[in-house]
């Protein structure tokens, strides 16, 4: 059985900031703070994924936040929150079997314990925006049944 995707994501966090402090390794950062995930090898493989993927896609990823937040500099923003929003801009357009709405929700979860007081309202207004943007990109690309939300499913409350 592996590990809640909460817990992962949060090690995720953890070696992301890891690495965005030290620069040291980032295949030692993952043995450090989720070598024990190995014991469990979806999750261990989830987690160096995504670990390796938001590295990868780092100068896209924050292309993508600056563009949301042009009222803030961006080097002023919260280095957790940064990462939260990294990690799931990168889930959704990289992790085709993770729901939209998780990633979100999953998010604004862990910006709500990990980072200021109002950062869950912060994250949640940036992904929203950006989610809509990429859609209208045709950029999300989810793969399965209730993967993306369609407008025309929506009952209208006029």
């Amino acid at each position: 059985m592996s590990l809640r995707r909460r817990v992962v994501r949060e090690r995720v966090l953890q070696a992301l900031f890891a690495f965005e402090l030290s620069h040291e390794p980032i295949q030692m950062i993952i043995e450090n703070i989720a070598g024990d995930l190995e014991k469990q090898p979806e999750s261990f493989k989830f987690a160096k994924q995504l670990i390796l993927k938001v590295i990868e896609c780092t100068k896209e990823l924050d292309t993508l936040i600056r563009q949301r937040v042009e009222h803030w500099e961006f080097n002023r923003l919260a280095i957790i929150d940064k990462i939260i929003l990294r990690m799931s801009i990168c889930e959704l357009l990289y992790f085709d079997d993770i729901p939209p709405k998780v990633t979100i929700n999953e998010a604004i979860e862990i910006a709500r314990e990990y980072s200021t007081e109002k950062s869950d309202k912060f994250v949640n207004g940036v992904l929203d925006s950006i989610l809509d943007n990429l859609k209208k990109q045709d950029r999300i690309k989810k793969t399965g049944r209730g993967l993306v939300d369609t407008k025309t499913n929506k009952p209208s409350h006029k």
